[in-house]
C-alpha cells in the first residue's frame, strides 16, 4: 500500500535532494509502508474541525505560489465526508487572489496548526468554489449565526492526500479562549482570597 502524499510530493527533484542529504532510504520506507493517507479518518476530522484557521496555498497563472490564511470560529471548516472538506469563505480584503488562482488551477495545499500542542497536518487537494448569494440551501449549510461576518462563498476541497508533520520547531502559542480557560481557576482563587481577606479585615475592625 503506497503513501499517497509521498507519491505526489516525492518528485524526481525531491528524491535527488533526499539522496544528497542521506534521507532517501528513510523516505522510501515511508512510501512503501505508510498510507494510503488519502481518506480522512476520525483523527484527521476531529483535528481539522477543532481549528479556528488554516493556511492555504494556491498557484498563480504565472507560476507564483501564494499563501492565504483562512480563519473563522471553530467549526467553520468541516469534513463533509472522508474525501471532502468544506469551509465558509468570509468577506476579506477584496483582492480575491486565492479565488482567482483557483479559476485556472484547482490544486491547493493546506496547513492545519495546533500551536498549543505542537501538532500540524498537511493536506493537498482540489478546490471548487461556489457563490452562495443565490443559493439558500448552500448558504444555510455554511452559515455561522454567532459569527458577525459575511459568508460570500462555500469552498469544497476534494482530498488527494495528507500527512502529519513532526512537532520540531513549533513554538507553543495559545488562543485567547485557551488562555481564559487556563487562568479561570486562578481568577476564582484570587476572588476567594480577596473575599477571605475582606472578611478578616472587617472582623479585625469590629473587635
Amino acid at each position: 500500500m503506497s503513501h499517497r502524499f509521498a507519491e505526489v510530493m516525492f518528485t524526481d527533484g525531491v528524491k535527488a535532494v533526499q539522496d544528497r542529504y542521506g534521507t532517501r532510504a528513510h523516505n522510501e520506507r515511508v512510501e512503501q509502508s505508510g498510507g494510503p493517507n488519502n481518506a480522512l479518518t476520525a483523527r484527521e476530522i476531529e483535528f481539522i474541525e477543532a481549528r479556528d484557521g488554516f493556511y492555504m496555498a494556491t498557484v498563480t497563472e504565472t507560476g507564483w505560489p501564494y499563501v492565504q490564511f483562512r480563519g473563522g470560529p471553530r467549526g467553520f471548516i468541516k469534513a463533509l465526508d472522508e474525501h471532502t472538506l468544506g469551509y465558509a469563505d468570509f468577506r476579506g480584503n477584496l483582492q480575491y487572489i486565492s479565488m482567482g488562482n483557483l479559476t485556472a488551477n484547482d490544486r491547493v495545499a493546506l496547513f492545519f496548526m495546533d500551536y498549543r500542542n505542537r501538532v500540524r497536518l498537511k493536506l493537498i487537494g482540489h478546490a471548487r468554489v461556489a457563490d452562495i448569494a443565490h443559493n439558500l440551501e448552500l448558504a444555510a449549510a455554511f452559515e455561522m449565526p454567532a459569527y458577525r461576518a459575511q459568508v460570500e462563498r462555500a469552498v469544497r476541497i476534494t482530498v488527494e492526500a495528507f500527512d502529519w508533520n513532526c512537532p520540531r520547531h513549533i513554538a507553543p502559542k495559545f488562543a485567547e479562549d485557551e488562555v481564559e480557560r487556563m487562568i479561570a481557576p486562578l481568577r476564582t482563587r484570587i476572588a476567594e482570597l480577596e473575599a477571605a481577606l475582606s472578611r478578616a479585615s472587617t472582623t479585625a475592625i469590629t473587635k
